[in-house]
């Protein structure tokens, strides 16, 4: 229901129990793996190790100078700046219903007991703080994305394992891998002894491109390089004129007229057909899917001159009958 606005609405989605104890866990695992915290955004490139673990003693710590200068003890200060400069007015209605600005998420502190350190970290910019017992998963996970940067105390760290221990009918769930460090087990020898070697060239098949004049394909062809359209062509003195076909006895009383001597040898006739193949005289050839097949190539030279004009109106292009023998069984099939 999108308008109007009623208070029996359904706001909440329900979720099985054990589906969110996994979802807690799986956001506490993934914050220990230094690749998902700063693919989150979080600068962690000065700290020591992650997660981070600091004294018990900060449980008890009141005042926010010190809880600054704990940050910049332990390098998680960089995190801080990171939010202060992404101070921005929000956009919209909402900067006059007490959401004014809005900013990105900071270190999380995660703690047993509050001796005055949630005070402390209250007004540093982005920092939240969570009791160990009371884990949340919109803050482990904000908007949906695990890596949250996590600094724990040594009491809560001591306290994690015994706060699932109290969680009855949930198992926790099993690592896939035992190690997590995944650029050691690329680079162990173990795997890169049956790796092929960085850099080595791999062969690589080039397939000419066939046109009506190449015969490479053909075991007749004596001479190893191409011929050319001119060489293929055959001279005015070889060729005898066809007359084209009449159709009624006008046509066939104006084909009969002497014609003037041409230059340039005729084109071959087109056979009238509705399935648009090439005629041939002498000559055994097939059409199939625009490629002219020939069966008989003892005269392809002169074979090629006669397909060369059927190109331009059908899209035929020469090939020896060896080379698609395949081709022509899978289709007259």
């Amino acid at each position: 229901m999108f308008a109007p606005t009623k208070t029996w609405r359904k706001w909440h989605v329900k979720v099985n129990q054990n589906q969110k104890r996994y979802a807690v866990a799986s956001a506490i695992a993934a914050s220990a793996l230094p690749s998902l915290v700063l693919a989150r955004g979080h600068r962690i490139e000065q700290i020591q190790e992650v997660p981070l673990v600091i004294a018990s003693g900060v449980e008890s710590t009141t005042k926010t100078k010190a809880a600054v200068e704990l940050l910049k003890t332990v390098s998680a200060y960089a995190d801080v700046a990171k939010v202060a400069d992404s101070r921005k007015v929000r956009a919209g209605k909402g900067k006059m219903r007490n959401r004014r600005y809005r900013q990105r998420r900071g270190p999380l502190v995660v703690y047993e007991k509050d001796e005055g350190i949630v005070r402390a970290f209250k007004n540093v910019p982005g920092v939240e703080t969570c009791p160990v017992d009371k884990l949340n998963l919109l803050q482990l996970a904000p908007g949906g994305h695990v890596g949250r940067f996590i600094i724990w105390t040594e009491s809560a760290i001591a306290a994690l394992d015994g706060v699932y221990e109290r969680k009855s009918g949930f198992n926790l769930p099993t690592a896939k891998i035992s190690t997590s460090d995944v650029t050691r087990l690329i680079n162990s020898d173990e795997i890169q002894s049956v790796v092929r070697p960085a850099g080595q060239a791999v062969a690589k098949r080039k397939l000419g491109y066939l046109c009506s004049w190449s015969f490479s394909l053909m075991p007749q062809d004596p001479s190893p390089r191409r011929r050319t359209p001119s060489e293929t062509r055959p001279s005015s003195s070889d060729s005898t004129p066809t007359p084209r076909p009449s159709a009624d006895k006008s046509s066939s009383d104006r084909s009969e007229r002497p014609r003037a001597p041409s230059r340039s040898p005729p084109r071959p006739p087109l056979a009238r057909s509705s399935s648009r193949s090439c005629t041939l005289p002498k000559r055994e050839a097939e059409a199939v899917v625009g490629v002219l097949v020939v069966s008989d190539p003892v005269d392809i030279a002169g074979c090629n001159a006669m397909i060369m004009p059927c190109t331009r109106h059908f899209g035929f292009f020469l090939l020896p009958a060896h080379a698609l023998s395949l081709l022509v069984r899978v289709m007259s099939a």
